[in-house]
């Protein structure tokens, strides 16, 4: 269930090899921070940019610029580059080949840094003062932050699949509920952080004192995340939601339906004062110019109508687009991978729309009797990744078994086609007989053979109902009131179809289980649907995808991906197990070949949600002319009643000699609300 690096996915798109100005690169410009930490930057820009200055767009990751998100650099930055900019990707410090450090995500250095590099690029000769931010998950999420930070050069931002709140809306609480993600996200910068290097950038005699000052301060992030399981002062900072209106540079806000972060897009175009835009396609975690399933659109000439209004001041007509244009996907069939979604894309001038109607839909009429809702632990395997990643077989597939574990609210057959567009909601009145107890609730097409595609969903913690921040113990069999938000969804129903709405106490692997099996009484539930008058077709287009020259590789290990569940029928325990081996590839202008390997194992008894277990192993190998590296990070996560368990563990290599080795447990205290 970890976020892993995509297989490389040839896009269908135009190559531009010839652009309005000459661009030059610069593999590794050092950009030195005022503590005195270098850190690197791949820059492109136009040759004569000296001359006739440019804005700055800038990225900043942690994700290695020379063989992480090369793939992606490549088809981006030089495009923006020969259209008049100076596109500068940088390493973030303790990763790639930069200096220092990295101690957590999105920490206050990181964001200092950026304001730095800002800073900095704005006083350049070759730039006009003016610098854009752009990025794409945790440069999506980092670029939001910074321009709460309002440091005076920034006037634009280009966010993808990011989030306005740290604790409720990524990878770490959602509704309260403690995501899988978590840790296996905790697991995955556990492997990518622990590389070393280019020597070729770094230096022969300094990439090996860089790389085992690194190690020897890794962090291992999950203990430090499971230490704050309400949404505290840690998960605040950080989060704009806190304070929109300190956001002044103007946004552009991208997502894909089939995305973790969809929601993001309807909050920003609802709150942000300064000017904002939102589109939402059908993709999953992916920049939308090489994004699957298709259509994928031409995002990098939309960038440049953004750039090109508020860091030239030309007049492109973004102003006067739709604040919110979504792609309304029809019905498929259930399948974990779809390379096409058809559909439609809508407009609405403004967001929220007065054009979107909520129907109300009573599932328990007022004298039945509850629905008692008590799932078997292993319910959720059917939920696909949390973001899907691959351009394999991730997505939800179908609900039915899933369903068969649920209590399930069919609603009568469409006589005609509804389009929903928003976020439903799900409000119930229920009584535990356990003082903590999850819900998750989830909306299906049911097709009229019986497959069930999942259109939405959403989960609460029940101690969290009235506050993520000061909680609340349920008291047994005492009934509440709750309100369950599903995600944002664009998606036609057609006639002859049905609504499910299957109810559930577990979502694993999607959500950490309770600590005791629970019962849930639901004794009133109504579903709220906001639904659009039925596109007649495409009321706005995009322009066919387009990027610069593919990153030029040669295959040494193709990759290939496998997810499997197991049942053992003797101990009555079932496992999902996912090996994600990426391949190896070798980079034609510079000679590093980088390989990876992702493996995962989820397991849990339907009857024990104490039985529940994550354990992660990676394999990340870097190689040039004998030269070689190779690291081992493996991970595992369990709980009892009281305490979750993490371990973890990293070996480095360098050759065959193994180098450097260190292992992290720790048991953090459990909170029942």
């Amino acid at each position: 269930m970890t976020q892993r690096r995509a297989l490389h996915h040839v896009p269908a798109m135009k190559t531009v090899t010839e652009f309005p100005r000459k661009v030059v690169e610069f593999p590794d410009m050092g950009i030195v921070m005022p503590d005195g930490c270098r850190l690197s930057a791949r820059v492109w820009m136009p040759e004569d940019a000296g001359d006739d200055p440019v804005p700055v767009i800038l990225e900043h990751l942690p994700y290695r610029k020379r063989d992480g998100t090369i793939f992606r650099d490549q088809l981006t930055h030089p495009y923006f580059a020969g259209h008049g900019y100076a596109s500068i990707r940088v390493d973030m410090r303790g990763n790639g080949d930069s200096e220092g450090l990295m101690d957590d995500e999105y920490s206050e250095q990181e964001l200092q840094d950026a304001c730095d590099v800002i800073a900095w690029a704005a006083s350049q000769l070759w730039c006009n003062g003016n610098v854009g931010m752009m990025g794409i998950s945790w440069g999506g999420f980092n670029c939001l932050q910074v321009a709460a930070r309002q440091p005076p050069a920034l006037k634009a931002v280009i966010s993808i699949c990011s989030t306005v709140d740290r604790y409720a809306d990524d990878i770490h609480y959602k509704g309260g509920c403690l995501l899988i993600e978590n840790f296996g996200w905790a697991s995955t910068m556990l492997s990518y952080s622990s590389r070393p290097p280019d020597p070729l950038l770094a230096g022969d005699n300094r990439w090996r004192d860089l790389w085992l000052t690194r190690l020897e301060n890794q962090t291992f992030l999950a203990p430090l995340w499971l230490k704050h399981q309400h949404r505290d002062a840690y998960w605040k900072r950080g989060s704009i939601c806190e304070d929109f209106s300190a956001v002044k540079a103007a946004v552009l806000s991208i997502g894909g339906w089939h995305d973790g972060y969809r929601n993001t897009i309807s909050h920003l175009a609802t709150n942000i004062e300064a000017p904002v835009k939102g589109i939402v396609g059908p993709w999953i975690h992916k920049y939308p110019h090489y994004a699957a399933p298709k259509p994928a659109i031409g995002f990098l000439q939309e960038a440049l109508r953004w750039w090109d209004r508020w860091l030239k001041g030309i007049d492109t007509g973004v102003e006067a687009d739709p604040a919110y244009r979504a792609y309304v996907m029809d019905s498929v069939r259930p399948a974990r991978w779809h390379p096409e979604r058809s559909g439609r894309w809508v407009a609405e001038q403004e967001w929220p729309s007065s054009d979107i109607k909520t129907q109300t839909i009573e599932l328990i009429p007022e004298g039945n009797r509850p629905a008692i809702v008590a799932s078997p632990q292993s319910c959720g395997l059917a939920g696909g990744e949390y973001f899907p990643f691959t351009f394999g077989p991730e997505l939800p597939g179908d609900q039915r078994p899933d369903d068969a574990l649920s209590v399930c609210f069919d609603q009568p057959a469409l006589t005609e086609a509804i389009d929903i567009l928003g976020a439903p909601e799900v409000l119930i009145r229920a009584a535990s007989d356990r003082r903590q107890a999850n819900i998750a609730v989830r909306l299906c097409d049911v097709h009229p053979d019986g497959a069930s595609e999942l259109i939405s969903y959403g989960v609460l913690n029940l101690t969290h109902r009235n506050s993520h921040e000061f909680p609340q113990a349920l008291v047994p069999d005492e009934t509440v009131s709750a309100r369950i938000v599903l995600d944002q969804c664009a998606y036609r129903v057609p006639a002859g179809h049905r609504l499910r709405i299957a109810v559930s106490n577990a979502y694993w692997p999607m959500i950490w289980p309770s600590p005791e099996p629970a019962r849930l009484d639901l004794s009133a539930a109504t579903l709220m649907l906001p639904l659009r008058p039925l596109a007649k077709g495409d009321e706005i287009s995009f322009l066919a995808p387009e990027g610069a020259s593919p990153w030029a590789t040669e295959t040494v290990r193709p990759a290939n991906s496998e997810r499997h569940v197991d049942r053992d029928e003797k101990t009555g325990t079932v496992t999902l197990s996912i090996t994600d081996d990426f391949g190896e590839v070798r980079d034609l202008a510079h000679g590093l070949a980088n390989g990876s390997i992702a493996r995962e194992t989820w397991t849990i008894h339907p009857d024990d949600p104490l039985s529940a277990s994550g354990k992660t192993h990676w394999t990340q190998t870097l190689s040039r002319n004998g030269w070689s590296v190779r690291t081992e990070t493996s991970a595992e996560m369990r709980s009892d009643a009281q305490n979750f368990v993490v371990t973890a563990r990293i070996e480095a290599y360098e050759g065959e000699i193994l180098v450097f080795e260190r292992d992290f447990e720790e048991k953090i205290p459990r909170s029942l609300v």
